[in-house]
């Protein structure tokens, strides 16, 4: 299911600032050698959600929706700082999608030749490393507070990859597990983009650790629900074959709750341990889809949505409040068990 979250969250000026995003992004990575920028902009030009700076940009309203004036100058439209801590998040992500698709072989992204596909493993990894840098060096222009939070959520995307490498084709691979790991991989880096938004508008202390808790629930849900998605929707939804984590050793929420079941477990964990073919991955699939635990996994993803859209009616500017509820609502009713 596609939708604009963008006009989910209605909120003034986010969609300029957005556009205004684009080409920082590309400036930020861009060195001066035709090869390094070819490689580094390559996924920045098959453009993206880019979910996690509009996070950013949308928490960083409130200083102006509300009347602050201090980040913006009274001027319409992001501050300098609020864009440059957005695109840090942005080369975050977008380095965690180099890494990724070389430890998953995978040869397209965004409805491109993937970097490894294209150019190789070396040259992918080593410039995913230059996006961090990147990264790392406009977060250090921003002050040590911001530094160091971009920094501790590197570390924490580093230990979420770690869990789910550890505990691959592992079937019994605990929830615990599986929570650690979509914490570190996807709810940091969300909660990290409320929060530098949150940070460079100059919002005051308890909203900036409310907007970093929606970051944070948002992000949970956000996984869940995604991996709910691998294993129902189709290939035409998702853009890939479904059913592609259960194929590569990655057993996610639903998994877990089907192999809870005895009558499930018994059909499902014989075919797991092992990378599958279609037709072994369609049937570890089909017997996910046919147990509980899709729903149950449904109820998980609308238990971390419920507890996002509460922290977001919580916050005291209105637009902002009503926008980021009704983003954490589209994600509780985006997927049916």
């Amino acid at each position: 299911m596609i939708v604009n979250v963008v006009e989910l969250l209605d909120l003034p000026d986010l969609e300029d600032d957005l556009a205004r995003l684009e080409s920082r992004l590309a400036n930020a990575v861009r060195a001066g050698d035709p090869f390094l920028d070819t490689v580094t902009t390559h996924l920045i030009s098959a453009g993206g959600k880019r979910l996690r700076p509009a996070l950013t940009l949308a928490v960083a309203t409130a200083s102006r929706l509300g009347g602050t004036a201090s980040a913006t100058g009274g001027s319409r439209g992001a501050s300098d700082d609020i864009l440059q801590g957005a695109v840090a998040v942005e080369l975050v992500h977008l380095a965690s999608l180099y890494h990724d698709d070389v430890m998953d072989e995978a040869t397209m992204r965004r409805s491109v030749e993937s970097v490894n596909a294209r150019w190789g493993n070396l040259i992918a990894i080593v410039a995913g490393d230059y996006l961090l840098a990147r990264s790392a060096e406009l977060a250090a222009e921003l002050g040590a507070e911001i530094a160091g939070l971009l920094a501790a959520t590197l570390g924490r995307l580093c230990q979420g990859q770690i869990e789910e490498v550890r505990t691959a084709f592992d079937p019994t691979r605990s929830e615990d597990a599986y929570m650690a790991t979509i914490a570190g991989k996807t709810a940091s880096l969300m909660s990290t983009a409320c929060r530098i938004g949150a940070l460079t508008a100059g919002l005051p202390g308890p909203e900036v650790d409310a907007l970093t808790k929606f970051g944070e629930l948002f992000g949970m849900a956000f996984q869940v629900r995604d991996d709910i998605l691998d294993l129902v929707a189709d290939e035409a939804q998702l853009g890939k074959p479904s059913g592609q984590d259960i194929a590569e050793g990655i057993y996610t929420l639903p998994v877990l709750r089907a192999l809870a079941e005895p009558d499930i477990a018994a059909e499902l964990r014989p075919l797991l341990g092992q990378p599958l073919g279609e037709p072994e991955r369609d049937k570890a699939r089909d017997l996910v889809k046919g147990s509980a635990a899709v729903a149950a996994s449904v109820g998980v993803l609308g238990s971390f949505a419920n507890e996002a859209i509460e922290v977001a009616r919580a916050i005291p500017e209105p637009k902002l409040s009503a926008g980021l509820a009704r983003v954490a609502t589209w994600l509780a009713d985006s997927v049916t068990g």
